[in-house]
């Protein structure tokens, strides 16, 4: 059976569109400035920065203002909360599915959190297994956690796919393990010189489809 390996935020699903929903709300209810939004989302980094210098940050800046605790919850849920799985993902997934192949989910980010967004939009139900960098102890691009995600479904990784909007945790994982990989483009223009991509697309309905 072949092997796909799916990145989860900005891939499967739109994780900065529902953080960037969740800033907007908390800054409205809180009567924060609009124009935080955009330095909110810059301090994020689309995930990248650690939650604790994300939640340091915005404490100092709205210490007397909003209540740590409630800042916690924002970075904890927020995005989670309002993920969407868009129709045309869903039937990528089902049509690999129907296909023979054993679909995993590898994700950087802690255990709870990216749970929480495969559960919400129902993945959970359309992938077999899913591996969390938290979980496994090996963050992307790391060979141990694709090596897990393989593992997770009792199938060998040489000969499977790797399907990410990351050029550096997705396809530069996928490079140094010698698989193919599609990167998922979201609109920008490939940079890197050092490897590239098996095959570009513009959404990862189309990615999956190029694949299967």
């Amino acid at each position: 059976m072949p092997l796909l390996l799916l990145d989860l935020d900005n891939t499967l699903v739109d994780r900065d569109a529902a953080f960037r929903d969740a800033v907007a709300e908390f800054l409205a209810e809180h009567d924060l400035p609009e124009s935080d939004l955009a330095w909110v989302t810059a301090l994020d980094a689309g995930g990248y920065t650690p939650r604790n210098d994300v939640a340091a940050e915005m404490t100092r800046r709205y210490e007397a203002l909003v209540p740590t605790a409630t800042i916690r919850t924002l970075l904890d849920t927020g995005a989670a909360d309002r993920v969407e799985l868009a129709d045309s993902s869903r039937e990528a997934l089902e049509k690999a599915r129907a296909r023979g192949w054993s679909c995993v989910i590898v994700t950087n980010g802690r255990t709870a959190q990216q749970e929480a967004k495969i559960r919400n939009v129902g993945l959970d139900r359309l992938v077999q297994a899913w591996v969390i960098s938290e979980a496994v102890g090996r963050k992307k691009p790391a060979p141990g956690i694709f090596q897990a995600a393989a593992r997770a479904v009792g199938l060998p990784l040489r000969g499977s796919w790797v399907i990410g909007d990351s050029p550096h945790a997705d396809i530069g994982g996928a490079d140094a393990l010698g698989l193919r990989s599609v990167w998922v483009s979201n609109g920008r223009a490939w940079a890197q010189d050092a490897y590239r991509p098996t095959h570009i697309a513009a959404h990862v309905s189309s990615a999956i489809n190029y694949v299967i």
